[in-house]
């Protein structure tokens, strides 16, 4: 049985977004990296008595999309990927959680454009803060890879001296702050 961290309590968390960061990363020309992130996000952290009833469940607004450039933001919520028209969400439900050493895998259905694919969540606990204002807030990090064509993100161009525009392998990168439910 896994236990939990004592300073993590029962009940439902909830993402605090605006000290949350829902990004990636993918090669672009198979020489740089460009990073993106999602603005709009809402989850919620179910704890329950041991890691394996708690439950995480997310959804991400695609429209929220942000790379820093308008261009590239308009074509990735195009048709081309997201389709942010006929797929307004991304969403994310735990299935289990696993010890992994010092970290645990977080793993859970991602759903993209209409398309499920199970995945593991590389997940890091950072701890529990109360803030200046009574707020008990608790901090993980969590990392994973997956396929752009697997979620049917299928959409490139060859280039000159070969190869494609963008790769297939696309790095999630989730810096997140939950707030622990209010006593009762």
């Amino acid at each position: 049985m896994m236990t939990l961290p004592a300073s993590v309590t029962t009940g439902t968390w909830t993402l605090d977004a605006s000290h949350s960061e829902i990004g990636f990363t993918v090669r672009h020309a198979g020489i740089s990296k460009v990073r993106g992130q999602f603005k709009d996000a809402a989850a919620t952290l179910e704890v329950g008595e041991t890691l394996a009833d708690s439950k995480v469940t997310a959804t991400i607004q695609t429209a929220s999309f942000d790379s820093g450039d308008v261009n590239r933001d308009g074509h990735v919520k195009g048709e081309d990927f997201f389709d942010v028209e006929k797929f307004p969400e991304i969403t994310f439900v735990s299935r289990h959680v696993k010890a992994n050493g010092n970290s645990f895998d977080l793993v859970g259905d991602l759903t993209i454009k209409g398309v499920t694919k199970e995945v593991s969540i590389e997940t890091e606990f950072n701890g529990v803060a109360v803030d200046p204002f009574g707020n008990t807030r608790a901090g993980v990090s969590g990392e994973t890879t997956i396929s752009r064509k697997d979620f049917g993100l299928t959409w490139n161009a060859v280039l000159e001296a070969g190869g494609v525009l963008v790769s297939d392998k696309v790095v999630i990168n989730l810096e997140l702050a939950f707030i622990a439910p209010a006593a009762a």
